[in-house]
């Protein structure tokens, strides 16, 4: 049995078998039950990432689904999609299954696999969207964008037939002209190559109206321009079946806190200030339905190279929630409510994840300390990354545990409590 808030609202949770059995204001407890006193904090239910990487198969000197998902875990995750830019490429049944045997043998929480949308990820052949369905999450060729669209199209149509989601990677290769930060401000004063809003935005709008044309549901990953945000929000108020997420690194830095660190150097890049505050007025408004980490962890020599030499990506899985709630919500630019949603029930129902806080459903859970202050320090991470923009950052909110299924997969050390975690088992 668990004690604590629900958004603030004093419940106690029965668990029995890893299903949530009971909420009510008083659950007697007995002898046989371990209670878990959550008194002061707040219990949600598991957060859900659309997107991140745990490069394994193929790159697990990066990442591999162990650490990953003990990464999220941490971060209060218990349910993550892993995408497909990997070796080999999840592009067909059996190059899928070789991923699939490493996450069922190591992952601490749900992990479900993308397969990519054409074959080998090379933009030029769709993949058996049929063979596929049943075994991954949703199809996206994320790391790269779908250059040419009779490809787009044809992809569209068949997941159109079967119902999947094709989730976008958006970026038109012929306006990159090898930059690596936004083409802005800060890009031209200290003499570095931009990419601009364009190859972003520029591609959104191509699949958009092919979206509309096929009935797609389509997903735009990692939303980070005002233009994006414009054409998305007038695309559902037309009937397109589009959602989006955006990352918190876009939500709360822009261009402006750039520094000379491949800790700064993801993609898409950092944007401009009307850009970082388009997309909170999207989250808010519903035009972005959530937000994503884009979880991707690099060696600590491939991000030494300053920004012009670094790999792309930065981790993001456990410090998601102090960021966001930290920058937004404890300074009244976004209810808690509302970032609770974009973390846990409105990536659930947009990728048909299953899963509630309430009876009857899997007990996947997260205590967080609101009340909790600290500094984000890189060097404690679970995850093999430790590249993050927000080291030395002081926050706001903890995630103290979380339970998979109602199995204990991560307690953070400075908890009191003496329930026994299983994460290193």
């Amino acid at each position: 049995m668990m004690t604590g808030p629900e958004l603030l609202t004093p419940r106690d949770v029965l668990i029995a078998d890893g299903i949530i059995k009971e909420i009510r204001e008083f659950i007697p407890a007995s002898p046989e039950m371990e209670v878990v006193n959550l008194a002061g904090m707040l219990l949600s239910y598991g957060f859900a990432d659309l997107h991140v990487h745990f490069r394994e198969p193929g790159a697990p000197q990066k990442e591999t689904i162990r650490t990953g998902s003990l990464a999220a875990a941490r971060g209060g995750y218990t349910t993550v999609c892993a995408m497909p830019n990997l070796n080999p490429a999840p592009d067909s049944p059996e190059t899928l299954a070789v991923e699939q045997a490493l996450i069922d043998r190591d992952a601490c929480i749900e992990v479900l696999p993308y397969a990519t949308i054409t074959r080998g990820r090379k933009g030029l052949e769709p993949v058996d969207f049929e063979a596929l369905k049943g075994r991954c999450v949703a199809f996206s060729d994320d790391g790269s964008g779908v250059q040419r669209e009779e490809v787009m199209l044809e992809a569209m149509r068949r997941a159109a037939e079967l119902d999947c989601i094709l989730a976008a990677h958006c970026e038109d290769d012929t306006l990159l002209r090898g930059g690596y930060i936004h083409d802005g401000r800060w890009c031209k004063a200290h003499g570095h190559k931009g990419i601009c809003a364009e190859s972003e935005w520029g591609p959104i709008a191509r699949d958009l109206e092919l979206a509309a044309r096929t009935g797609c549901r389509y997903h735009v990953c990692h939303v980070s321009t005002k233009e994006s945000v414009e054409f998305i929000r007038q695309a559902k108020r037309s009937g397109v079946r589009v959602t989006c997420e955006t990352a918190p690194h876009y939500l709360t830095l822009c261009e402006d806190d750039l520094q000379e660190d491949g800790r700064f150097k993801m993609n898409p890049p950092l944007r401009t200030a009307e850009d970082r505050d388009a997309l909170v007025e999207g989250l808010k408004d519903g035009a972005i339905d959530a937000i994503a980490t884009d979880h991707a962890p690099h060696t600590a020599e491939e991000k030494a190279r300053g920004l012009a030499g670094s790999a792309m990506g930065i981790v993001g899985l456990e410090t998601a929630f102090p960021v966001v709630y930290t920058a937004l919500v404890k300074t009244g630019k976004l209810s808690l409510e509302r970032l609770l949603d974009a973390l846990c029930a409105t990536p659930r129902r947009i990728f048909r994840l299953g899963g509630a806080l309430r009876e009857g459903e899997r007990a996947d859970l997260t205590a967080i300390d609101l009340q909790a202050i600290h500094t984000i320090d890189s060097r404690t991470f679970l995850s093999k990354g430790h590249a993050t923009p927000f080291d030395g950052m002081h926050v706001n909110g903890a995630v103290r545990m979380t339970w998979k299924d109602g199995r204990l997969v991560w307690k953070d050390p400075d908890c009191e409590c003496t329930c026994q975690c299983h994460c290193h088992e």
